[in-house]
C-alpha cells in the first residue's frame, strides 16, 4: 500500500524567498520545481515542499529530520554557512554544544527562517 511510495514533508513559510535562500543556498538542497506558491526540493530522493502560507507554522515541534553519518561534521559545515544549532536546557531536553543524547541516537536542531525546527540525527 502507501509504504511502497515516497513521502514528502510540507513546511509552511510566510516568505518563500527567505525559505528558498535558506534551503537552497545554505543547506544546498536541489530545487525540483518552483512556482509562486511553493518550492519542491530534493534531499536524497526525499521531497521537501516549502508552501507559502499566510500564517506559517506555530508549532515548535520538530518538522523533519535528516539522518547523517557524522553529526559533528554536518554541524561544522552548517556553522561555516552561518547556521548555529539550537541549545536546550530543560528537564525534557538538554544539549551540549548543540547536541542532545537521545539514547539510540544523538540529535541537533536548527531553525529555518520561519522557526521550523529541523533535526539532524546520527544513530549510535
Amino acid at each position: 500500500m502507501l509504504g511502497f511510495y515516497p513521502v514528502a514533508a510540507v513546511l509552511l513559510t510566510k516568505d518563500l524567498a527567505a525559505a528558498r535562500a535558506f534551503y537552497v543556498d545554505k543547506l544546498e538542497l536541489e530545487v525540483v520545481s518552483e512556482n509562486d506558491a511553493a518550492i519542491t526540493l530534493d534531499s536524497d530522493d526525499t521531497r521537501i515542499i516549502l508552501s507559502l502560507s499566510n500564517t506559517g507554522s506555530h508549532d515548535p515541534q520538530t518538522k523533519l529530520a535528516w539522518i547523517v553519518d557524522n553529526l559533528e561534521s554536518e554541524l561544522d559545515a552548517l556553522r561555516e554557512r552561518g547556521i548555529k544549532p539550537q541549545n536546550y536546557d530543560s528537564p525534557e531536553l538538554s544539549t551540549v554544544d548543540g547536541i542532545a543524547d537521545m539514547g539510540s541516537f544523538r540529535s541537533a536542531w536548527i531553525l529555518d527562517p520561519d522557526g521550523n525546527a529541523l533535526s539532524i540525527q546520527q544513530p549510535k
